[in-house]
């Protein structure tokens, strides 16, 4: 299948999505192979995001969208293994639902505060801080 290119420089790429969820749809990925974004070396967080940015604004004014939604699935609903960044242009009304939806509260503020240490504790556990 052939990519559509949109952009490219020195640590990525950005092509449409050849099953786009809206036209304009496209997907930006590291040259070097990295499955999930917890595998990015911190030195590309910062050019790999810059240039979801600069391409997040392209999409937006190419397909004169009303906002964009930026989205990473890592391992669970992950169809290809290889670090990607979805850019979809999104309108008032398009319909889109699901995925984000429906949400919850949690249930007590014991769930809440559990959840909060559990987070916090893994920060100290992998040395994040």
């Amino acid at each position: 299948m052939q990519a559509y290119e949109v952009f490219r420089d020195n640590v990525s790429m950005a092509f449409l999505d050849s099953k786009p969820l809206f036209y304009g749809h496209t997907l930006l990925i590291p040259l070097a192979h990295y499955e999930t974004l917890c595998d990015l070396p911190n030195e590309l967080v910062q050019p790999i995001f810059a240039n979801a940015k600069k391409l997040a604004l392209a999409v937006k004014v190419a397909m004169s969208s009303d906002g964009i939604l930026v989205l990473i699935n890592n391992k669970v609903s992950q169809s290809v293994p290889h670090l990607h960044i979805h850019i979809i242009p999104r309108r008032f009304k398009d319909g889109l639902r699901g995925f984000l939806w429906p949400r919850k509260e949690y249930k007590t503020r014991d769930e809440v505060l559990s959840v909060q240490k559990a987070i916090r504790e893994a920060f100290e556990k992998l040395g994040l801080w």
